[in-house]
């Protein structure tokens, strides 16, 4: 056996951990949900539910990769995820998409959310404390638009509007990131709009029962109102959210002053739940309390940062922590834009659901590689570009034709060292507390012209431009 290149030994080791944690989640998965992960109903099936389901992440890597490209690739540089097949052994397997279609059809969405919950919530606990030993989460809300299919625009309506409705579906996901690494855990998903649609404090109330235990949660103003701050508690965590200037102000009258220096100030808090937050949160007990402070810093902004937290900290180091807040944004970015998941394109919400949580999969193995190439540079992850750590694993490990365990672990060490390199420049000015709205991106408007072109053809008039 070839000499195994520099640190391939512990690149070993991490892989062999890391087989052995996907087959023990896999064997869980099977007994608590009663699925079987080979799900191979005869020696003649290739697109078992392990293969389906390593296809739909693979699809993500490469970006939101068609069926037949992720066909045609798997089956030309990745014949090893094959169970052991006469077409396979001989190399005459076909590479149309019918097959994995129909695969991707029958595999449970209940196995696919077991599957990526234990990956997930695995890669959050594993994450480097942030203080005092307690890992730290940060929530934020984002949207996502889908295929206007009859099935998504039921349960994901369109946003409303004085002409009527419009044309896109809009899922409303709640993010939950580590703060460290940017691993993601599952999103929560609701509707938007509509009868069934669920506000941010909702998501996050549920979304909080998922962090590992202790964790501290980092939140925008959207999230600092007494019902989110309770439900954190509740569920054992601390918190750390932005207030709005109108909330701190309320809340300053009923606090005391216990802190003071230069450009900033702390005041002590009973908080207690409102009128508005009892009707908005039913069920909070009669002596629902919590004792906290609340703090002002001057920061280079027209108006002052106010935050509310239950940790005992001063002002200025809460400031410095909330400042990490808005990494949250380049994650959102990173999975909806350098993955392109917001164009998922899913016809149904069972397939929707399904390439989303593979898609979080994808994007966390991508985390996952970055945090293993930034601790070979001695740097946090984060101080590496998500891109061209990406860009690294796509063209130096997903691309590459078939090889031995020896050659992949030179490869492997080889994708690992250039993507330590993959450093975001060292900026001359901290970043501050931005609060400004992200201009929307572009969307495809090919489904409406088509629609548009086929009614013309058909000679009934064109519909009316939005």
């Amino acid at each position: 056996m070839p000499r195994l290149p520099t640190n391939a030994k512990a690149v070993a080791n991490d892989l062999e951990s890391a087989a052995k944690l996907l087959s023990s989640i896999m064997e869980t998965s099977q007994q608590q949900v009663g699925l079987d992960f080979a799900g191979r109903s005869t020696s003649k099936m290739v697109y078992t539910h392990g293969v389906t389901l390593w296809m739909l992440i693979l699809q993500r890597l490469g970006r939101g990769k068609t069926l037949e490209e992720v066909v045609s690739h798997v089956v030309s540089h990745g014949r090893d995820l094959f169970p052991d097949n006469k077409r396979v052994r001989e190399q005459s397997l076909s590479g149309n998409s019918g097959a994995y279609a129909r695969a991707r059809k029958r595999l449970p969405v209940e196995f696919i959310f077991d599957f990526s919950n234990r990956v997930c919530n695995y890669l959050g606990e594993i994450s480097e404390p942030f203080a005092d030993g307690q890992r730290a989460f940060i929530l934020d809300g984002t949207t996502t638009t889908l295929a206007p299919t009859p099935a998504l625009k039921k349960a994901y309506p369109p946003a409303p509007n004085q002409h009527g409705e419009s044309v896109w579906p809009v899922a409303r996901l709640m993010i939950a990131n580590e703060l460290q690494s940017g691993c993601a855990l599952l999103p929560q998903i609701d509707p938007m709009y509509g009868e069934n649609n669920a506000s941010e404090a909702v998501q996050a109330r549920r979304i909080l029962k998922q962090l590992p235990a202790r964790s501290i949660v980092l939140a925008d103003s959207g999230f600092g109102i007494y019902s989110v701050a309770h439900h954190a508690v509740h569920a054992g965590h601390n918190f750390l959210f932005r207030l709005s200037g109108v909330r701190f102000k309320a809340l300053r009258r009923r606090a005391v002053l216990i802190d003071e220096g230069p450009g900033h100030k702390t005041f002590h808090l009973l908080w207690t739940p409102s009128d508005k937050d009892r009707q908005s949160t039913p069920g909070l007990p009669a002596d629902a309390s919590l004792d906290v402070v609340i703090h002002e810093v001057d920061i280079p902004s027209d108006k002052p940062l106010y935050l509310v937290s239950d940790l005992e900290w001063d002002g200025p180091t809460a400031a410095t922590a909330y400042r990490r807040r808005y990494d949250v944004e380049f994650d959102i970015r990173d999975f909806k834009v350098t993955l392109d998941a917001e164009n998922i394109r899913a016809k149904s919400v069972e397939m929707f659901k399904k390439e989303l949580y593979t898609s979080v999969v994808a994007y966390n193995l991508v985390a996952q590689f970055r945090r293993q190439a930034a601790k070979l540079a001695h740097v946090p992850p984060r101080r590496l570009r998500f891109k061209g750590v990406w860009t690294t694993l796509k063209d130096r490990l997903l691309v590459q034709p078939a090889c031995g365990m020896a050659e992949w672990l030179s490869r492997y060490d080889e994708a690992l060292r250039r993507a330590a390199k993959m450093k975001h420049p060292n900026r001359r000015h901290p970043r501050t507390y931005p609060r400004k709205a992200h201009p929307r991106r572009q969307k495809s408007t090919k489904f409406v012209k088509a629609q548009r072109k086929k009614t013309t053809a058909e000679g009934d008039p064109p519909a009316p431009t939005e």
